[in-house]
């Protein structure tokens, strides 16, 4: 059978049969990439021998840097790769860089995670766009494949979360990093055999140039990609030089953005590209508060929590790196189901609303790890159940923006900047992951021989500030909330 766009978007029923290749291929790299974050900072504490506060940084520079080569990576897919052979060669370098942390963790983690962050730079923001080209534009089904899509980055999450902490802290983090490497193996090579059902959707956009030509300008982008390794490799060890690559990226990225922004021929394209933009600059906000779970929260479970969850003991590093996935599994499709009732009675509220709810929800939760305090004891280790409790109300609040973040921006962008504006999304997480080791930094106490008293109060101080932030975020956004309405033209 050839595939073909026009029958890939002709698919009956909810969901095209792609749509459930790609989420494979997506659920291994991120048991892959969750696994992974889920022990940065206990390994870099426990292994590396760095302080909470080092830790913080590290894990938010190292975070940083992998979203934000998700923009690159999207203007190389866009302008010469293509998104096939972009996620391909990405996979494979995040392989390598698994690979190499597994056979010497500690001497080797800092090349090994260069590598990691060059390769989902090159994965990441194309498999996404490919979801939304299997879809018409004013097709409705588009929020439902998302959503299913993102159930599929939430089982690999928590799976990964769950055997990469468990190897890692018991048996050899050796073996958890060689797991990751594993499962991405099993990624690609399932992308591999199901890429020809994809038919046009992701090939290069060189394909009117000669085969030499087209090979060579690929070639460039492989090697350039490499040669940036000890660039890398020197400002995630450093700091201080990731402060310079933060200040310098984002506002490359604006201009790149402004000037592809002028030359689009229709005010309505250009208005709908504004709306978008001001999306990813709420999400970094979002994305600071939200993403303290692999930082603050990590270093708290890992010091401040005791290990009975319900009737049953357990790690709370695992219960840290896993509730969160366990919970968008188990509640997205029913917040899908609300959305689905309110919209037959006419009070499904809008996309912005909805990003304004995830930033209350967001809210509450910061509120109840703040509360975890007044459940403490003399020695300062609190409750795992009400950790947990705050877990499910930060996950309602991610569910309320993530999945409908990737959708909306496929709706807004037109089709030949697609990958530069999830590149855009994912760079906004970048952002939010720096803020977020800032921000985590800032609650760890300045005393490395500190009480777990005191890093309790510290760290829960610091959670009441974020919920405090993210309250006045979400009240803005239902505020203009019409404006934005206006700037979509109709898109939903």
């Amino acid at each position: 059978m050839e595939y073909t766009l026009e029958n890939i978007q002709n698919f009956k029923g909810k969901y095209p049969k792609q749509l459930w290749y790609l989420f494979l291929t997506e659920m291994w790299e991120r048991f892959c990439f969750y696994g992974m974050r889920g022990v940065l900072a206990i390994f870099m504490v426990s292994q590396l021998s760095l302080t909470d506060k080092e830790s913080n940084l590290k894990y938010g520079a190292i975070q940083a840097f992998v979203y934000a080569f998700t923009f690159i990576g999207g203007i190389f897919a866009d302008k010469i790769l293509g998104f096939k052979k972009s996620l391909f060669f990405g996979g494979v370098v995040m392989i390598a860089g698994n690979l190499i942390i597994a056979f010497s963790p500690q001497d080797l983690f800092y090349f090994g995670i260069t590598l990691s962050i060059i390769g989902t730079g090159f994965f990441k923001p194309n498999i996404s766009s490919m979801v939304g080209e299997l879809y018409k534009e004013d097709d409705p089904r588009r929020d439902a494949g998302f959503g299913l899509f993102y159930s599929g980055i939430n089982i690999g999450a928590l799976l990964g979360g769950a055997i990469c902490v468990y190897l890692g802290k018991y048996h050899s983090w050796s073996l958890a990093f060689l797991a990751a490497a594993i499962v991405m193996i099993i990624g690609l090579i399932t992308f591999a055999f199901t890429k020809k059902t994809l038919g046009p959707i992701g090939d290069s956009p060189l394909l009117h140039l000669t085969d030499a030509k087209r090979k060579s300008r690929e070639m460039m982008v492989y090697a350039g990609s490499l040669l940036s390794i000890p660039l890398i490799l020197v400002m995630v060890k450093n700091t201080a030089y990731t402060d310079m690559f933060m200040y310098t990226i984002g506002p490359v990225a604006i201009i790149y953005f402004l000037f592809e922004l002028v030359k689009l021929k229709t005010a309505a394209d250009k208005s709908k590209l504004i709306a978008a933009f001001l999306f990813i600059a709420f999400s970094i906000l979002f994305w600071a508060f939200f993403e303290q779970s692999g930082g603050s929260l990590s270093l708290f479970a890992a010091n401040n929590l005791s290990d009975k969850l319900l009737f049953f003991n357990i790690d709370p590093n695992i219960v840290n790196n896993t509730s969160n996935s366990l919970f968008v599994i188990l509640f997205s499709p029913l917040l899908g189901l609300l959305w689905i009732g309110m919209n037959k009675r006419k009070l499904e509220p809008n996309t912005v609303i909805k990003f304004g709810l995830g930033f209350l929800f967001l809210s509450a939760a910061f509120y109840v790890f703040y509360y975890t305090r007044f459940f403490a004891d003399s020695n300062g280790v609190t409750s795992l159940n009400i950790f947990a409790l705050a877990y499910l109300v930060i996950t309602l609040g991610e569910l309320c923006l993530s999945p409908i973040g990737l959708s909306i921006i496929t709706k807004l962008s037109p089709k030949h900047l697609s990958g530069m504006m999830m590149g855009l999304w994912f760079l906004g997480s970048a952002y939010g992951q720096y803020v977020a080791g800032i921000l985590g930094a800032g609650m760890s106490t300045p005393n490395d021989d500190a009480s777990k008293v005191e890093k309790l109060m510290a760290y829960t101080d610091g959670y009441k500030q974020l919920a405090i932030y993210a309250l006045v975020c979400g009240l803005i956004l239902i505020l203009i909330s019409s404006l934005m309405k206006k700037l979509m033209h109709g898109v939903k």
